[in-house]
């Protein structure tokens, strides 16, 4: 007999997921959220804007790449979420806004309750350590579109800042710090590039690597560091002029893109070390300096652009917040460019 579950759609298993992940779901829950009944739409209550002058709602969306792929190798799903929510909430926090709620969307070769419930619990986490909601998503079954054990997530994040704190390169000027905050690892950019150096070098991600503390699969899954927070507590107690998500393109584009056509940032590259990590990839795959440097964030997952007499107080504050922070460089006249002393 013909039927939808014949055809490789099982709906009664994508019930038993929602089950299985709705109190972690309910964790990240804020006062403004407000359930709907018929479960078709995520409300919040949009009265929070009166204690705004002008609000500005902010919006961002993004996935994770082919990170998923080595979760999926791995059989590791619980933390992929985390990477999907940091993604999104620190675009939001970089212009000053709050991020409020996120939407995801899960797509699956099948449905298995507890792959998909440790998948939204994994954002269900994250959003609680960003400080917003989870206030609805979707997981869709493609049978023959996708294998069994494939999936791909994506999600959406909408947040507030009022107009006249809005952040960004219009506030950056001569004589202001670059702080780097330091990243949790490769977050969840560049990984095509890390796959195709396992593939060609021959490496064993169950195989802990001498550079390495664990094995290179655990390494490689370390969830993206998730800033939000972080970053709008800097904003309530330091000038903040602009901020950089450090994601594709490396440390030096992205933050060109939070700089005016009239400064560049000199950054120090002897004020750090890299973690581990990228000396393993580098390494094993043969990869020059300079594609190291326009495809992983090399240790530096956000960029603070504060004034100089400002620089040690974030600093402090930072450190208190358990976040490694340091002096990256300065900003000095020039074309809108980020580059190395």
């Amino acid at each position: 007999m013909t039927s939808y579950a014949a055809a490789g759609v099982d709906i009664e298993a994508g019930d038993r997921a929602v089950e299985l992940m709705k109190s972690r779901v309910a964790r990240s829950r804020r006062p403004e959220v407000v359930d709907d009944a018929s479960g078709f739409a995520g409300l919040f209550d949009a009265s929070a804007f009166l204690r705004y002058r002008r609000p500005l709602l902010a919006t961002s969306t993004d996935g994770v790449g082919t990170k998923v792929m080595l979760a999926q190798r791995l059989g590791k799903h619980d933390t992929i979420g985390i990477d999907l929510v940091g993604m999104v909430v620190d675009d939001l926090v970089v212009c000053g806004a709050e991020p409020l709620f996120m939407t995801d969307y899960i797509a699956c070769g099948k449905v298995v309750p507890e792959r998909i419930a440790d998948i939204v619990g994994g954002v269900a986490d994250g959003c609680r350590l960003a400080g917003c909601a989870l206030i609805g998503g979707e997981t869709a079954e493609h049978p023959g579109a996708m294998g069994p054990d494939e999936y791909d997530l994506a999600g959406a994040g909408t947040g507030v800042v009022e107009a006249d704190e809005l952040l960004g390169p219009d506030r950056v000027r001569p004589g202001d710090v670059v702080l780097a905050l330091a990243s949790s690892g490769i977050h969840s950019n560049g990984y095509s590039l890390v796959r195709h150096v396992i593939k060609t070098a021959g490496l064993d991600l169950e195989r802990e690597l001498p550079e390495l503390s664990r094995t290179l699969g655990e390494e490689l899954l370390e969830p993206t560091r998730i800033y939000s927070l972080d970053c709008l507590a800097l904003i309530r107690e330091v000038e903040v002029h602009a901020f950089a998500h450090i994601t594709g393109g490396g440390l030096t584009a992205n933050l060109a893109r939070s700089l005016p056509g009239t400064v560049d940032a000199l950054l120090d590259r002897g004020s750090w070390t890299p973690p581990a990590i990228f000396e393993v990839l580098a390494g094993h795959g043969g990869v020059p300096q300079s594609e190291m440097d326009r495809t992983f964030n090399l240790g530096v997952g956000m960029c603070a652009v504060v004034p100089a007499d400002q620089a040690d107080r974030a600093l402090a504050l930072l450190d208190g917040r358990g976040v490694p922070a340091w002096v990256l460089g300065e900003v000095v006249p020039g074309t809108g460019v980020a580059r190395y002393r």
